[in-house]
């Protein structure tokens, strides 16, 4: 049977006290609404419909995508209104409509697809504290009645722990019939989307419900202090799969993944680490502590020192990197290579076993195999208006506080003299001595010594 997800993302969250959209404020480092569409697509629906309102146009934009309708609810009436406003979206053919929020991104997938493959039925939990939430009704034989919310409970109602998560799956025929007749006799004055099912029950129609096994995953997020209850949640989860799939973490609750990260078999990740974006660790990889990796991949029996930055790098087996180390977007190194404490590099190709250890900048460079660059040296890769290439090959040798003057080409097995400014390309074997001639001057004596101040020179 075909599915169309409608995602309801149009509340402006006034208690975010924020002029972003709700949906916007990020978990995970990515909009919650992100997380549901992810949630939806996983569905394999035919259509996915998101509702918009307060700062809709810039929801849109951060989210723009092909497989999304986006659909505009200019009054915030409820959610059966909300719902309504997708309706001509919806077909009678479509097969069955799923209803998700985008306030609510750590829904898990399983009771979904339970609830979809349930037919007319809505997702319920039990909570300790239930206040707040609609409460589901049931006859004395424990068949469900339907919903009613906190505003207009009585007490006994609201005595009631099961509630009513919002989330609901209904054949579109159905909802295309009753939904218009829904009315907002009530306390707020909202169309609520869950009186859809009494009038189908009245009609005949069997309604069910599915209740989750974890509802910490199905409460929307409305202020601050639950966006960081979920931030914590996802970081839990995360870090749990993470150990099950065999990860060493040295402490799992100081972690944070804020994308996707993929690890092989014996790797070891050390406390305050952020990943973001995709993230790759080979067999034996280790990552030391308060590294921040993005989009980067890091070899088999690689070792990432504390406090190294990898943006967009890619690193090779068995290499060594850091402490410090900022490691910029193309570089790539070689099996064996060596990026140590604060160095950077920028759209770099260090080879096989090649060495960058100390205090240096390479930008714009390819290093051949078993290079040595000495401290302090710097590729001067920009002129003021274009950037420029060095490259060193096999065997180079660049002695410390060496200037490298971009565009550049030092042949195999050249050796740089310490101190050297660079300018004119070196041939194989050559030794580059580019520095200024020294003097040593007798009898010279410091400014401010007695006999300075006596008129002495």
């Amino acid at each position: 049977m075909s599915l169309t997800v409608v995602i309801l993302a149009a509340g402006r969250g006034k208690r975010m006290r924020s002029s972003r959209a709700k949906v916007l404020h990020p978990v995970a480092g990515r909009p919650m609404l992100a997380h549901v569409l992810d949630l939806a697509r996983r569905l394999d629906p035919v259509r996915i419909c998101v509702v918009v309102g307060h700062g809709g146009d810039a929801v849109r934009e951060a989210l723009a995508a092909d497989d999304v309708v986006w659909v505009e609810q200019r009054e915030q009436l409820g959610t059966g209104h909300a719902v309504l406003q997708s309706l001509p979206q919806v077909r009678e053919d479509d097969g069955r409509v799923l209803v998700l929020y985008g306030d609510v991104p750590l829904l898990p997938e399983a009771p979904v697809r339970e609830l979809v493959a349930a037919g007319n039925a809505l997702l319920t939990a039990r909570l300790p504290d239930p206040a707040g939430y609609g409460r589901i009704c049931r006859d004395a034989a424990g068949a469900f009645t339907g919903v009613v919310e906190e505003r207009d409970a009585t007490d006994a109602q609201r005595a009631l722990d099961e509630i009513n998560t919002g989330v609901l799956a209904i054949d579109a025929a159905l909802l295309r019939h009753y939904l218009p007749a829904v009315g907002n006799d009530n306390a707020q004055g909202e169309y609520y989307l869950p009186d859809v099912l009494p009038l189908a029950m009245a009609d005949g129609h069997r309604v069910h419900t599915v209740c989750t096994e974890d509802p910490g995953a199905v409460l929307g997020i409305n202020d601050r202090l639950q966006l960081a209850s979920a931030e914590r949640e996802f970081q839990r989860r995360s870090a749990e799969a993470l150990l099950r799939g065999g990860v060493t973490l040295a402490d799992p609750a100081r972690l944070d993944v804020r994308g996707s990260l993929q690890c092989g078999e014996d790797v070891f990740i050390d406390v305050g680490v952020v990943i973001e974006g995709a993230v790759t660790l080979g067999d034996g990889a280790r990552v030391g502590a308060h590294c921040v990796l993005r989009d980067a991949t890091v070899g088999e029996g690689s070792e990432v020192h504390p406090f190294s930055h990898l943006d967009g790098a890619t690193v090779g087996a068995g290499c060594s990197v850091g402490p410090y180390a900022r490691l910029r977007p193309g570089t790539v190194l070689a099996n064996r290579a060596r990026v140590g404490n604060f160095v950077e590099t920028k759209k770099a190709t260090i080879g096989t076993g090649s060495k960058v250890n100390h205090l240096s900048y390479v930008g714009d460079a390819t290093l051949g195999a078993g290079v040595n660059v000495g401290a302090g040296t710097i590729t001067c890769n920009y002129d003021g208006v274009a950037k420029h290439h060095t490259t060193l090959g096999d065997g180079v040798f660049i002695g410390s506080n060496s200037t490298l003057v971009a565009p550049l080409d030092v042949d195999e097995g050249g050796f740089v003299a310490a101190g050297s400014t660079v300018t004119r390309d070196v041939g194989r074997d050559q030794l580059a001595v580019g520095r200024g001639r020294q003097r040593n001057i007798d009898g010279w004596r410091r400014p401010g010594t007695a006999a300075d101040e006596k008129g002495g020179h």
